[in-house]
C-alpha cells in the first residue's frame, strides 16, 4: 500500500494548469485538509514544481491586488514540502532564469506572497547588481513604494541613496515605509534625519522638492510641510535614540516656540515668576546666536530699552548683536547681583498667603537631602507599617523636546513633616560608592508594601518618569500595593453647579473674579474643592534640576505632596458629602481600572487616615485582569499614527473613532472624554494624553508591529473577547454597523444600470424608480447573521448611482465584475452609511485564524470555512 503511494507522487510530467483547476475546486468546497494534502502531491508530480507554480501564476490574475488566500496556502504550503525535499531546489542558470521571471511578478504581489516567493525562489542568493537594476526599474516606472518594500525585503538599502528612495514616499504620505526602510541601518538613519532636517532650515524652498516629482499619484501637498516633517524627524530621533544634535533646524524651532510660550507666560498670562523665567531663558537660549537674536527681539517687543538691556545682560547675549538703544542702555546699568524686573507682575505675593492653600507645618519640618545619612533618617520613618504618605515628583519642563523627563526631586509627606529627596545627587553618590541599587530598594520597599498606605495624582506618569530615571525601577508599577490615585478618585466626585460650597473661589466663578488667574484645574482644582483654596501653581515650570532650589521651589514641592494628606483626611472624614459612597474604601475599590498593572486603590488592610481615623472597609484582593467583555461593549479612539490598528478592529466589531491626518493629538483626549472611549496612542503623545483621562483609559501600542498584532495586543490587554458575530459587524470604512442586505440578481441590476449611465452627466434623476425588493437591515456583514426584523428602505436608481434613502451613494462600481459571476454568492452587504459593497470570501476565514488567541465559541456550529 505505500509503495502504491510513494510510486503515485513521483513526477508524471503533470500539466500544473490542471493542477491549479483541482486547488481552486477544493478551495471553493472549502476543504481545507484535502487542499493542502493535493497540493503538495500534486507538486510532487510536477516536473519541475519550481516552474510549475510560475506558469499557474503567469496564466491567473487573482493573485494580485490584495492577494487571494488560496494562492497563500499553495505557496506555504509549497515551502513545508521543499523543506521535507530538499534536493527540490533549483541552481545555476535554471534557477537565475526563474529568479528574473518571479522578480517581474513581485511588484504585483500583495504583501502576504513576497516573503514565500522570496523563499521559494531563493533570491537572497540572486546577483545584487541584478536586484538593484529590478528595483531602479521600478522606481522608474513610478512604482516608488513597490520598489521600497522590494528593497527591505531583499535587504538592499545599504546599496541604494536613502533621500531618493525616501522622497516620493514623503511625498505620498508614506512615513511608515520610510521608517521600515531605514529600521536597520544606523547610518541611514542619521542620513534621512539630516536630510529632513536640512528641508526645515527656514531659507529652504520646499518646492525645489516637490518640483521633479510633478504628477506623483496620490501626492498630498497637505501632508508634506514643515510642521509634518518636525514631527517626524522627532518621533524618529525618538524611536531610533539618535543624537538631537544632528537636527539643528528642528530643535531650534523648537527652541523658538519655547521662547515665545516663555515669553506669553511671563508678558501675558502674567503666571510665571522672575525667577523660573529667567531660568528657562537661559537654559533654552543657551549661546545659540540665532536664538539670541529673537530673544533681543522679543524683549524689546515687551519691555522697553532699559528693561530689554537688563535681561539681555543676565542672558548674557553678546553686545554687538544688541540694536543701538539698548546697548547705551546696558553701558549704564550698574552691577546688580538680581535682575531688576520693570513690570510689576510680582507685586503680590502679600496677598499669597489669603489666596492659595498654605502648608499648615512649620518650614523647619521640610528637609532637603542630598546625602546617604539623611536619606537613611527618611526610611526609618516612612518605611512603618499603617504610615500614610504623600508622594510626588518634580521635574524640569521639556517643553515637547524629545525623551521622557527624568524625575529631579522626589517628595514623601508624612503628617508631621516633609522629605524632599535630590534623586540626581543621591543616585550620583550612590554609583560613586559602588551601591547604585540601594536607593532604587527603598523606593521599591516603599511602593509594594501593602501595610503602607501611598498618596498621589496620577501616579502613573510619576512612576513612568522614574522608570526613565532609574532603570532598575522600571517594573515598580507592576509590584506596587496600596496606593490609591486621587486622580481616580477626582473622577468619582460629584462637582456639580449645586454642589456644596467650598470656602474658596469656584471654578464657576469669572476670571476677574479670581483676580485675572487662570481657572484652577487638576490637582489644584481638586484642593480648592475639598480645602477650600486652590494650589499656587507658579513654580510647577520651574527649572528643577538647577540647585540650590529657591525657598519658593521648596514651599511649591513641599505643598504638593501635603495636600494629599489633607485630601485623603478630609474625604475619609466625610465621603458622602463629597458624592462618593459611605465607605471611602468600597468607592474606590468600586470602579477598577481596566488596567490590570496598575493598582491604584486602597489595599485590603486597614488604611489609617493621618488623624488616626481608621478606615473600615471589606477586604479586597489585589488588582486582577478585568471581566471578560465583547467588542461591542468596548469603544475606543485612535491616534492618527494608528489608522491602520483602527480599521482591523472595526474588522473585529470594536467601535473605533479614528483621528484624521490633520488633527491635534489632543483631540483623542476631548473625544475619549465626551464619548467614554480608550485612547489607543503611541510615542511622545502617551505621555500627554494619558494626563488627560482617567486612569487606564490611554494605552500605548508597539508602532513596531503590524496591525494585526497591535489589534491582539490590544483585545488582550482590556481582555476583549471576540465571537464569530463580531468578525466583520462593523464597516471598516466608516464605523457603522447597519448593512443592506441585496440579492446577487439585484446588484447584478444595478451593476448593470450604473454602468450603462456612468459615461452621463445628469443634473436630476429624471425616471429614477423604486427598488422593487424589499431587503431587511443586518447588523452584521459576515454570513450566517440573522436578519433583524426591521425593514430597510429601498434603493433608487439615480444617474449613475444606487442611491439609499438618506442620500447613501452604493458604491456598486468597485464590484469586480468576475465577482457576481460566482454562483456560491448569494448576497451582499451594503454599509447603509457610506455605500461600501462587501460580499462573503476567504477573508472571514484568515481573520478568524488570525484572532484565535482572543476568540471564543459561540453556540453556532458551523465551521469558519462553511461560514466563509
Amino acid at each position: 500500500m505505500n509503495q502504491d503511494s510513494n510510486s503515485s507522487d513521483q513526477p508524471t510530467g503533470q500539466d500544473p494548469l490542471v493542477l491549479l483547476k483541482t486547488l481552486r475546486l477544493l478551495w471553493t468546497k472549502q476543504e481545507l485538509g484535502k487542499l493542502k494534502e493535493e497540493i503538495r502531491r500534486g507538486f510532487a508530480r510536477l516536473e519541475d514544481p519550481l516552474a510549475g507554480l510560475l506558469a499557474m501564476l503567469e496564466s491567473s490574475s487573482d493573485w494580485k491586488g490584495k492577494g487571494h488566500s488560496l494562492w497563500y496556502c499553495i505557496t506555504t504550503e509549497l515551502q513545508l514540502w521543499m523543506k521535507a525535499h530538499p534536493a527540490v531546489p533549483q541552481s545555476g542558470t535554471k534557477l537565475k532564469k526563474l529568479q528574473a521571471r518571479v522578480l517581474g511578478m513581485l511588484s504585483q504581489c500583495p504583501a502576504n506572497l513576497l516573503d514565500p516567493l522570496m523563499s521559494i525562489y531563493q533570491l537572497h542568493t540572486a546577483d545584487r547588481n541584478y536586484l538593484l537594476e529590478h528595483v531602479s526599474h521600478l522606481y522608474l516606472q513610478g512604482n516608488y513604494k513597490e520598489a521600497a518594500m522590494l528593497s527591505i525585503k531583499l535587504k538592499l538599502q545599504p546599496d541604494q541613496d536613502v533621500e531618493k528612495m525616501c522622497t516620493p514616499l514623503l511625498l505620498q504620505d508614506k512615513a511608515n515605509v520610510v521608517e521600515e526602510y531605514v529600521a536597520e541601518y544606523p547610518e541611514l538613519q542619521r542620513k534621512l534625519l539630516h536630510t529632513l532636517d536640512t528641508w526645515c532650515e527656514p531659507s529652504f524652498n520646499i518646492r525645489d522638492i516637490i518640483r521633479p516629482y510633478q504628477g506623483l499619484s496620490n501626492y498630498k501637498p497637505d501632508k508634506f510641510n514643515r510642521r509634518v516633517l518636525s514631527k517626524l524627524i522627532f518621533r524618529l530621533l525618538e524611536r531610533f535614540n539618535v543624537d538631537s544634535a544632528l537636527c539643528p533646524n528642528v530643535i531650534n524651532q523648537r527652541h523658538l516656540r519655547t521662547l515665545n510660550y516663555l515669553f506669553y507666560k511671563r508678558f501675558v498670562e502674567k503666571t510665571m515668576t522672575e525667577e523660573n523665567w529667567a531660568d528657562h531663558i537661559q537654559s533654552t537660549v543657551g549661546e545659540n546666536r540665532w536664538l539670541q537674536g529673537h530673544l533681543v527681539q522679543s524683549l524689546l517687543r515687551h519691555c522697553d530699552a532699559r528693561g530689554a538691556a537688563r535681561w539681555a545682560r543676565h542672558c548674557q547675549v553678546p553686545p554687538e548683536m544688541l540694536p543701538h538703544a539698548v546697548a547705551e542702555e546696558l553701558q549704564k546699568l550698574h552691577i546688580q547681583d538680581r535682575v531688576g524686573e520693570v513690570t510689576k507682575a510680582d507685586n503680590y505675593e502679600a496677598s499669597k498667603k489669603k489666596d492659595y492653600y498654605q502648608l499648615p507645618i512649620p518650614r523647619e519640618n521640610i528637609h532637603f537631602l542630598q546625602t546617604w545619612e539623611e536619606t537613611l533618617q527618611c526610611w526609618e520613618k516612612v518605611l512603618q507599617a499603617g504610615q500614610v504618605v504623600g508622594v510626588d515628583m518634580e521635574w524640569k519642563p521639556s517643553f515637547g523636546m524629545v525623551g521622557k523627563p527624568r524625575v529631579a526631586l522626589l517628595q514623601l509627606a508624612l503628617k508631621d513633616e516633609v522629605f524632599l529627596l535630590d534623586l540626581p545627587r543621591l543616585l550620583e553618590q550612590a554609583e560613586a560608592e559602588g551601591e547604585k541599587e540601594k536607593l532604587p530598594h527603598f523606593i521599591q520597599m516603599l511602593f509594594s508594601d501593602a501595610a503602607i498606605t501611598k498618596l498621589g495624582y496620577g501616579m502613573s506618569g510619576d512612576l513612568s518618569s522614574l522608570a526613565a530615571t532609574c532603570s532598575a525601577l522600571k517594573d515598580t508599577e507592576k509590584q506596587m500595593q496600596g496606593v490609591v490615585d486621587l486622580l481616580a478618585v477626582d473622577k468619582q466626585l460629584q462637582w456639580g453647579k449645586d454642589s456644596r460650597k467650598v470656602d474658596g473661589l469656584s471654578p464657576e466663578h469669572s476670571h476677574e473674579e479670581r483676580g485675572g488667574r487662570q481657572p484652577e484645574k487638576g490637582l489644584s482644582l481638586l484642593v480648592q474643592h475639598v480645602l477650600g483654596k486652590p494650589l499656587d501653581k507658579t513654580e510647577r515650570l520651574s527649572n528643577w534640576e538647577k540647585r540650590p532650589l529657591r525657598e519658593e521651589q521648596i514651599l511649591y514641592a513641599a505643598s504638593d505632596a501635603y495636600c494629599l494628606l489633607e485630601i485623603y483626611e478630609r474625604l475619609c472624614k466625610d465621603p458622602e458629602s463629597f458624592g462618593l459612597g459611605s465607605d471611602l474604601t468600597e468607592s474606590l475599590v468600586g470602579k477598577q481600572s481596566k488596567k490590570p498593572r496598575a493598582k491604584k486603590q486602597l489595599n485590603k488592610q486597614e488604611a489609617p487616615s493621618p488623624s488616626g481615623q481608621e478606615l473600615q472597609g471589606p477586604s479586597t484582593e489585589p488588582s486582577r485582569p478585568p471581566a471578560p467583555i465583547s467588542p461591542q461593549e468596548f469603544s475606543v479612539v485612535c491616534d492618527n499614527m494608528l489608522q491602520g490598528l483602527g480599521r482591523y478592529l472595526r474588522c473585529l466589531g470594536v467601535d473605533v473613532r479614528l483621528l484624521d491626518n490633520e488633527d491635534d493629538h489632543r483631540k483623542a483626549a476631548e473625544i475619549a472624554r465626551q464619548e467614554g472611549r480608550v485612547i489607543l496612542t503611541s510615542g511622545l503623545p502617551y505621555q500627554t494624553l494619558r494626563s488627560q483621562v482617567g486612569e487606564g483609559r490611554c494605552f500605548s501600542v508597539n508602532c513596531s508591529q503590524k496591525a494585526k498584532e497591535q489589534a491582539l495586543q490590544v483585545l488582550k490587554h482590556f481582555n476583549v473577547q471576540v465571537s464569530l458575530g463580531d468578525i466583520f459587524s462593523r464597516c471598516q470604512v466608516c464605523n457603522c454597523n447597519k448593512y443592506l442586505k441585496v440579492s446577487r440578481e439585484r446588484m447584478k441590476q444595478l451593476v448593470e444600470s450604473s454602468r450603462q449611465v456612468s459615461g452621463e452627466h445628469s443634473a436630476g434623476c429624471p425616471g429614477s424608480q423604486s427598488c422593487s425588493v424589499t431587503v431587511p437591515v443586518c447588523d452584521t456583514a459576515q454570513p450566517g447573521c440573522a436578519p433583524h426584523s426591521e425593514q430597510a428602505e429601498g434603493t433608487e436608481q439615480c444617474g449613475a448611482a444606487a442611491v439609499l434613502a438618506g442620500d447613501t451613494v452604493l458604491q456598486v462600481t468597485a464590484i469586480p465584475p468576475g465577482v457576481l459571476d460566482r454562483a456560491e454568492l448569494t448576497d451582499f452587504y451594503c454599509c447603509t452609511c457610506c455605500g461600501k459593497v462587501f460580499w462573503e470570501g476567504s477573508h472571514f476565514g484568515r481573520v478568524v485564524s488570525q484572532v484565535q488567541d482572543v476568540l471564543v465559541a459561540s453556540q453556532d456550529t458551523q465551521s469558519i470555512y462553511e461560514l466563509s
